[in-house]
């Protein structure tokens, strides 16, 4: 208990270094609380065997709660900016595929570190997609749609409580909305689906 409690204030620590060097990289306050974490990782792939992407995981709190809802470490690709951040999970989840990069080339860095992962079942983002250009927003959302399996499931949380990201729009099948109040500060949870082709 005490082992846990040191690494989780040792993580969020890290956390707070990282977002004073880089606020608009970081885009949270706090790392998610287990009530984000649980509701994003209700989403995973029925398939045991799919991969999961998760983009911009941080100290992986979200990461835990994909592991603790069944997902094994070696189906897990996960792609951090922050090569502190990606040192620390590496060290906390040994078994997942920690690649150190910017999501914005997830194609690319799929290909090089990641080979066989052409395609998952689900990406779990918590990027902060409203600060980054429009264009850059669209070309990345693009980028996950393609890496998508046919019905494959794209989560997104975002601080911002209205509607969902325009982004988006007809390139997936919009399935849930919720807001999670219990998170400081409280986030939308926006679940996508790539629709099976005609």
């Amino acid at each position: 208990m005490a082992r846990q409690l040191r690494a989780n204030l040792s993580a969020t620590a890290l956390f707070l270094q990282e977002l004073l060097l880089y606020p608009q990289q970081i885009g949270a306050i706090v790392p998610s609380s287990k009530n984000l974490a649980s509701a994003m990782a209700n989403w995973l792939p029925a398939d045991p065997d799919a991969f999961v992407l998760e983009l911009g995981p941080g100290t992986g709190a979200v990461t835990q709660a994909l592991f603790e809802r069944g997902l094994r470490q070696d189906r897990l690709v996960a792609i951090e900016k922050s090569p502190r951040l990606a040192d620390l999970l590496r060290k906390r989840f040994p078994g997942a595929h920690v690649i150190t990069g910017d999501a914005c080339h997830l194609d690319r860095l799929l290909r090089r570190h990641a080979k066989g992962t052409d395609s998952v079942g689900a990406v779990i983002s918590s990027l902060p997609l409203r600060v980054f250009s429009r264009d850059d927003a669209a070309a990345l959302v693009r980028k996950i749609r393609s890496v998508l399996a046919p019905e494959g499931k794209w989560v997104q949380y975002s601080y911002y409580l209205g509607g969902g990201h325009a982004e988006a729009d007809g390139h997936f099948q919009l399935l849930a909305s919720d807001v999670v109040w219990w998170n400081l500060p409280p986030a939308r949870v926006n679940v996508y689906q790539r629709p099976r082709p005609r």
